[in-house]
């Protein structure tokens, strides 16, 4: 922290709700009814510094349309004052929204924001593109909006997880394996109550769904292959679809000594674009930005939060830029709790500061994702205290 501006970003009251498994606890609950929860909950930790909430920004990807942020705001009771803005960079929309906050506090155009972001897979909106001319069916329903153009490849993420799997040498082995490790990790994390301080439960449900700790490597290898008959991804190293919110403030280091509240110190972020056709290898370049930026290297790294969407993915991440594996996701990831894709990116940064201010470690602190259509988002942090 020597020398650090009083005006530099950081990140307080990193907040969660559990998460919840598609069509489970919170089967019933729209997404903004998820994330008003955790914005109350950020906003009080932050009261008392007496500093009016300038903005919230949230990522959402599969949401009902309009401005999440916005309704998720007054339904979380700020006030009519309070604006909100909503993001949609696919499954680094929470990253990004905490990008952007940071963005705005560093020049001085903010004082604090939150962001995060919110995800309800259990509720999310069917949408159909309307007939073409000539058609006699008058409708067609679409999962996802492309991730690219016409012409262009715009695999779905799972088949491009297969294709990574054969292009970076990722075996089905050492996938099952990390797989078993996430939901050993985060089965163990749950039962110590690792995860008790950043979670905001929401109505009656208080702990993650997913986790199970019985599904270690031999019962992974029994998994069929989901997108090939020869492929090596599986639904058992792979995340699942979730539903769950997250959300912190962002704001300079002077309001955060105020509230004499610990921190994560942003001290650099990077997004990068690269071959839709192989969309899980997107944090790489990503990563190697943010690391230049910030004129650190792959050791000055101590805590890593990568979005599990895929073992494949992750592992060919980690690979690629070097990355020491038993610094990321120690407590589990994505396999093992779930992705509710708008809200994972700000999840990470919940789970790095859990992580971080319980160590003693001052290395720094690193969350990424890879985004369908081929792009990548990074994020350095510092604890701060």
């Amino acid at each position: 922290m020597t020398g650090t501006s009083l005006e530099a970003p950081v990140i307080v009251a990193a907040l969660r709700t559990p998460i919840g498994s598609i069509g489970r606890g919170f089967a019933r609950h729209t997404v903004d009814a998820l994330a008003a929860p955790v914005l109350t909950a950020v906003a009080d930790a932050v009261a008392p510094a007496g500093v009016t909430i300038d903005d919230v920004v949230l990522g959402n990807c599969m949401g009902p349309g309009g401005n999440l942020a916005r309704v998720a705001a007054l339904r979380a009771g700020l006030g009519h004052e309070v604006a909100g803005v909503t993001v949609d960079r696919q499954c680094g929309s929470g990253l990004d929204a905490v990008l952007q906050a940071a963005s705005r506090v560093r020049a001085r155009d903010a004082r604090i924001v939150l962001a995060g972001g919110a995800e309800s897979a259990s509720t999310a909106s069917w949408r159909y593109w309307p007939p073409a001319a000539g058609e006699t069916n008058p409708t067609r329903r679409y999962e996802r909006a492309p991730f690219a153009p016409e012409g262009m490849p715009d695999p779905d993420m799972g088949p491009a997880a297969d294709d990574l799997a054969v292009r970076f040498g990722v075996s089905r082995e050492r996938q099952d394996a990390w797989a078993a490790r996430s939901h050993r990790r985060a089965s163990t994390a749950r039962s110590a109550g690792r995860f008790d301080a950043e979670l905001v439960g929401v109505d009656g449900l208080a702990a993650d769904e997913r986790p199970r700790a019985t599904l270690d490597a031999a019962r992974l290898a029994r998994f069929r292959p989901v997108f090939s008959a020869h492929g090596t991804v599986t639904a058992g190293n792979s995340c699942g679809n979730a539903d769950g919110a997250a959300a912190m403030a962002v704001t300079s280091e002077a309001v955060r000594t105020e509230l004499g509240l610990p921190g994560l110190r942003i001290v650099a972020t990077a997004v990068a674009g690269g071959d839709p056709a192989l969309p899980g290898i997107g944090a790489a370049p990503a990563i190697d930005r943010v690391l230049d930026r910030a004129g650190a290297t792959v050791g000055d790294i101590g805590f890593v939060e990568i979005t599990e969407a895929f073992a494949a993915q992750l592992l060919a991440v980690s690979d690629a830029v070097g990355l020491d594996e038993e610094t990321i996701c120690t407590d589990g990831g994505a396999i093992a709790l779930g992705h509710p894709w708008g809200a994972s990116g700000a999840l990470l940064l919940v789970r790095l500061a859990a992580r971080m201010h319980a160590s003693d470690d001052a290395r720094l602190g690193l969350a990424a994702c890879s985004i369908g259509g081929g792009q990548g988002i990074a994020m350095l942090v510092e604890a701060v205290a």
